[in-house]
């Protein structure tokens, strides 16, 4: 009995298919788990037919309506499985067919693909430019190093002739994925030693026989990033049914390495750029650490409620059993020291809010006659007093201000440490979700909830945590082995948090690792993003250093972002109405959109538009469940942890985007000041990585200055 793949380049399109469609796939796809090689052949209804002047012989196609076909690659003479690489429509699928070509990786021995057609016509025009031709691209490397790293004849005969990487970029989409990624880290710089050993090495076979076999159904086994092999009718219906699921907690082999490591001395840390599968990694390490003990307990900790709710989703989609699911708690940091303090103590600790929180400070700056703003308390106070545990005016006296711009002398001390204790007094028996966090770390620390420790806690969206938050973090977990294994991304730091891992007992060095492929995002929308964030300096995670989106790419390809200013609002909310309406007719879902803006009274505006033209809108504020159906709304800092197939970004002003009253001024305090300004810089890089497939981005008036030119 024939076995049945996928090829991730028919789940990149089936989404996107009509249901009758999806029922015909369904249909043809059910007849490879039930019938035979022979026949399957002879079915009339399937069509199962070669391809005319094929480059690939085992290239075939398959009827699923009279409209649209599927393109399969047959197996071999040492091989069982077919390959369902793409739905498309019938005479589409002839030509798409015909130009690709399917071969073995000679380092990794994966399954690749390239369009051999375009390669052909793209080389010979190459080599005439390439003749006359001052430096070549990879006239440093020798051919014997570019083949060790994967590169094959034809590929080989390609690269020598390209000069820049602008002619790089033109076999986009057209070289095999893994060897075009290798020629890109080599044009960026990275070493043969450094492309092999982060590219090449964690994706190597993780069985290929004895070495010789290049069978269709070994490669298919050793490119698990890339193909899901169906093994029976029950996983086949499962994929189908959640294609998007399916793949929402499927890891790539160097996520893998990480997740699945027998075991770390200490804290471990993730970072990577959006879309590179750190919350992906994060599951699946709580998964590999619950299978080491029956009664292994885990805190899976994130920074916010909607973050939380989709960690919980994504890990029941994972787990084997409730058993299991239940050994999680799966929560927020400011919701679990809330829960440790009021069982300790209790009491039932009730935050204020950053709204109350600054009002109160604007009292006391006009009650004590300060000459610094309610802002600058409120940052002193946290970035200070809170980051460092200061629980005292000597404490105060002596404390380090790095990163905050402002000198001060030892009376402005005095009187601000009066401000601090006259802010206690205000909160009247109040609270703070950052002094509930230091509340909890102190019980935790003094082993008086010890009923609140975990065997292991694994932290998703780490870069906005606070060193309050942090504590309470690293006071749930004994230290030793697994501790603590962290993921995060600087560059989604919307929140104004600064932390030295290493000050905070959770040393990272030597079990730190870097993902560098976006698997959610196009090439082209990764572009505009990553301009977003161009010629700023990020600090690490750790705190250690700068971090960088070097290597950062997409191996994914789509259209451009669509990118334009409006004469005034309404012309603008018009135009988002109408981008949302093409893609409504392109098949795209409801739910599979999102509109975001700066500000709520904005989304209130797109939300009044779109429901007056029956278009369904709901909030993400509001939680709405997975089944509902609705296009997304969210403001800018809602969208963390998100992803949707299209995003429109609508008010990206110069007004909203930096967001004066968020920004200290500079000569109040410099550092602050460029620390603001990083700070919305990020937040508008977090809204456009969250569009898998079609990205919109306008404004009325000025746009924000943080647009890429």
């Amino acid at each position: 009995m024939p076995q049945l793949a996928f090829a991730n380049s028919f789940w990149e399109t089936y989404d996107l298919l009509e249901k009758q469609v999806k029922a015909g796939v369904r249909k043809a796809m059910a007849k490879f788990q039930q019938l035979s090689i022979a026949e399957l052949y002879a079915d009339k209804g399937l069509h199962l037919e070669s391809v005319d002047k094929a480059r690939d012989p085992r290239m075939r196609t398959i009827r699923i309506t009279d409209f649209w076909r599927g393109v399969v690659l047959a197996p071999d003479d040492s091989s069982d499985i077919f390959l369902l690489l793409n739905v498309v429509p019938h005479d589409d699928a002839y030509s798409w067919a015909a130009k690709r070509l399917y071969t073995v990786n000679t380092a990794t021995r994966g399954l690749e693909v390239r369009n051999v057609v375009a390669i052909e016509q793209l080389t010979p025009s190459l080599e005439e430019v390439a003749a006359k031709a001052p430096d070549l691209l990879f006239a440093r490397h020798s051919d014997t190093v570019l083949r060790e790293l994967g590169i094959d004849d034809q590929v080989l005969r390609a690269a020598r002739a390209i000069a820049d990487q602008a002619q790089l970029e033109a076999f986009a989409g057209v070289l095999p994925e893994d060897q075009f990624e290798v020629l890109q880290f080599l044009a960026e710089g990275f070493t043969a030693e450094e492309v092999y050993r982060d590219v090449v090495a964690e994706r190597l076979a993780a069985t290929s026989g004895d070495g010789t076999s290049d069978s269709l159904a070994m490669a298919i086994v050793n490119t698990p990033n890339r193909i899901k092999l169906v093994t029976g009718p029950d996983e086949l219906a499962e994929a189908l049914d959640k294609p998007f699921a399916a793949w929402r907690v499927f890891l790539h082999r160097s996520q893998r390495r990480v997740a699945y490591r027998t075991s770390f001395s200490g804290p471990a840390q993730v970072t990577g750029g959006p879309g590179t599968g750190k919350t992906v990694v994060a599951l699946h390490r709580v998964k590999h650490l619950l299978s080491r003990a029956p009664d292994t307990q885990v805190l899976l900790s994130t920074y916010t409620n909607a973050l939380a709710g989709m960690l919980r989703e994504n890990l029941a989609l994972l787990l084997e059993d409730d058993e299991q699911l239940a050994r999680v708690n799966v929560t927020t940091v400011d919701a679990f020291a809330n829960r440790v303090v009021r069982e300790a103590t209790g009491r039932a600790p009730s935050p204020i809010g950053d709204a109350d929180e600054r009002q109160i400070w604007r009292r006391l700056a006009r009650r004590l006659d300060l000459p610094w703003s309610e802002q600058f308390l409120m940052q002193e106070f946290r970035h200070v007093v809170l980051a460092q545990g200061v629980e005292n005016k000597a404490g105060y006296l002596r404390a380090e201000r790095r990163g905050r711009g402002s000198a001060l002398r030892p009376s402005q001390r005095e009187l601000l440490w009066q401000a601090m204790t006259a802010f206690s007094t205000e909160l009247a028996g109040r609270t703070t979700h950052l002094l509930v966090c230091a509340d909890a770390a102190k019980l935790l620390s003094d082993q008086k909830a010890t009923q609140h420790r975990y065997d292991h806690v694994v932290v998703d969206e780490a870069q906005d945590l606070h060193p309050a938050q942090w504590r309470v973090l690293r006071a749930a977990v004994p230290e030793g082995p697994d501790d603590l294994f962290i993921t995060g991304d600087p560059h989604q730091r919307i929140y104004d948090s600064r932390v030295s891992l290493r000050a905070l007992g959770i040393p990272v060095t030597g079990r730190s690792s870097r993902l560098r492929v976006n698997y959610r995002s196009t090439a082209e929308i990764l572009g505009w993003s990553t301009g977003v964030m161009a010629d700023v300096q990020v600090s690490q995670l750790s705190g250690d250093g700068d971090d960088s989106l070097v290597g950062y790419r997409s191996l994914l390809h789509g259209t451009r972002p669509h990118i334009a200013g409006y004469p005034d609002e309404n012309s603008e909310i018009d135009a988002a109405a109408g981008r949302i309406r093409e893609w409504l007719g392109q098949g795209v879902l409801p739910h599979e959109i999102a509109v975001c803006t700066r500000f709520n009274i904005l989304l209130d505006k797109v939300r009044d538009r779109l429901r007056a033209e029956n278009i369904p809108a709901v909030l993400v504020k509001d939680r709405p469940a997975a089944g509902t159906e609705g296009v997304r709304l969210a403001t800018m800092h809602a969208m963390k942890g998100l992803e949707f197939r299209c995003v429109a970004i609508v008010g990206a002003t110069a007004r909203a985007v930096p967001f004066a009253k968020e920004v200290t001024p500079v000569e109040v305090d410099p550092q602050q000041h460029a620390s603001d300004l990083l700070r919305e810089r990020c937040l508008l890089f977090v809204a456009g990585t969250r569009a898998r497939e079609r990205l919109s981005v306008s404004w009325s008036g000025a746009p924000s200055p943080f647009l890429p030119d």
